[in-house]
């Protein structure tokens, strides 16, 4: 019956599917030169399309009738089990872990897959021996949401079915706003009107100068040459936003063209020196990120060695210690206030 269903009216059931994928993933499906992609699309008649960009994920847009789609699923699936069984012939374990894909769905039609009490994915799981998750959160910026399936490659096939079913029957509400992985983001430092990646040891001119940071740069306060402070807000001081009255709390923020150093060709390497910063308890968090993301980030950008004193009983503050050449030294500073900026004002993150 399921069968009949999904091929109702012939092949004039024409769907798309979007799969979010890894680089690495992506790479086994394009193959050499792109040969893998090349037979995939022969074989299936199938329109197999993969986004551009340096991105650590990629979507991979699937478009035809839909018995042209399963065959691309099936095809796809089974060059994830061919990977997992290589992969598996070099290692230890023994046990194989399922085939994996991620779906990428409109938010509007999660709720006829999941079904009434989780009914339908149920029901799924069930008829298909497949594993069947939705994410409860959108992906950023989009009203999509990744559907993860893990399984056989023969229960992700029937499963893709089913939910293909289901997509047909209760097509999306409203407009959606598709889920655009975003670029990997190697840091940017901006040197004499002038931005530059770090690639390596080098510093290698990046065409996008107006790039967040700059944009975040040129809101704050005018710069100041190096040594000397700026309040963080104008007007403001960190502890007054933070809820007591104390105007001492003041952030350096950093000349963004006092960054000789990286730039190739000049002296990388000026003596090192070290920095202290006091920051509110209250606003340490927000720095330091979740499980220290954030101020893994900062160090790695800045290339600054941070050090985040304990909390002391009875102190509201927390001691920062920044060490490096003054160009770290400066770009720490200028990062760590640009995260309090964020997290002050609602910006969002950095």
């Amino acid at each position: 019956e399921m069968e009949s269903k999904v091929s109702e009216g012939g092949l004039n059931v024409t769907l798309t599917i979007r799969l979010l994928m890894h680089g690495k993933e992506v790479g086994s499906i394009i193959g050499k030169k792109g040969e893998t992609v090349k037979k995939m699309r022969e074989e299936s008649g199938a329109r197999i399309n993969i986004s551009e960009g340096n991105c650590p994920e990629r979507i991979v847009t699937i478009t035809g009738p839909t018995d042209a789609i399963f065959k691309a699923f099936a095809m796809i699936a089974y060059k994830f089990e061919e990977d997992i069984t290589n992969s598996m012939s070099n290692s230890t374990a023994t046990s194989k872990p399922p085939v994996t894909l991620r779906l990428v769905v409109p938010a509007s039609q999660c709720g006829s897959l999941i079904g009434k009490g989780g009914s339908k994915i149920k029901e799924i799981r069930e008829s298909t021996g497949a594993q069947v998750q939705v994410a409860g959160d959108m992906l950023p910026n989009s009203t999509e949401r990744a559907v993860t399936i893990s399984g056989t490659p023969d229960a992700i096939i029937q499963c893709v079915k089913q939910i293909c079913v289901v997509m047909l029957e209760s097509p999306p509400k409203g407009a959606t706003i598709p889920y655009r992985p975003k670029p990997a983001s190697t840091p940017v430092i901006f040197a004499g009107g002038q931005a530059y990646t770090i690639q390596g040891q080098y510093a290698i001119p990046h065409p996008d100068q107006l790039t967040k940071l700059h944009q975040l740069a040129m809101q704050q306060t005018p710069f100041t040459p190096l040594g000397q402070t700026t309040p963080a807000f104008p007007g403001r001081s960190l502890g007054s936003v933070a809820g007591k009255q104390r105007s001492s709390v003041t952030l350096p923020l950093p000349a963004l063209t006092m960054f000789p150093c990286i730039c190739p060709g000049l002296d990388a390497s000026p003596p090192a020196s070290t920095h202290e910063l006091t920051i509110p308890n209250d606003l340490i968090g927000c720095i330091i990120g979740r499980q220290g993301t954030k101020i893994n980030e900062i160090r790695q950008m800045s290339g600054a060695q941070i050090k985040i004193a304990n909390a002391t009983e009875g102190s509201s503050e927390r001691q920062i210690t920044i060490t490096g050449t003054p160009a770290n030294i400066s770009l720490a500073q200028y990062l760590i206030n640009a995260r309090l900026t964020s997290e002050v004002t609602g910006m969002g993150a950095l």
